[in-house]
């Protein structure tokens, strides 16, 4: 059981730090973390953390917001963890809210690739 949290977890906190690096490379004007792997890694870290414990909770709270727009209101959930990430961990720098939002769009993508990708191998 404990095995099994823990390896999602790793899948979790590999996906969100790749997922952070696309979006730094995407939007180099916006997010910045001065090349350094290192920085990534960190904040894919706290975004993993973040996700296991916080996001939950926002859903919860924000069901009557992704009820009236079909769950479209995830993508501000993620921005916000993104956000939070660069507000927590000074040394990976994201501009500014909709930047943010558009990273976590770029994490939800590489998310959702690796699911599929990892799913289709268990079959």
């Amino acid at each position: 059981m404990q095995y099994r949290f823990f390896a999602t977890f790793l899948i979790k906190w590999l996906v969100s730090s790749l997922g952070l690096w696309i979006a730094a490379s995407l939007l180099t004007t916006s997010i910045s973390y001065n090349s350094q792997s290192g920085v990534i890694i960190i904040a894919g870290l706290i975004l993993a953390i973040i996700n296991t414990i916080l996001r939950p909770l926002l859903i919860f709270l924000s069901i009557p917001a992704l009820l009236i727009t079909l769950g479209l209101f995830m993508i501000i959930i993620n921005g916000f963890s993104v956000y939070l990430v660069s507000r927590l961990y000074h040394s990976f720098y994201i501009s500014n809210f909709w930047a943010a939002v558009f990273a976590g769009m770029v994490i939800g993508l590489v998310n959702y690739l690796v699911t599929t990708v990892l799913s289709s191998k268990e079959s």
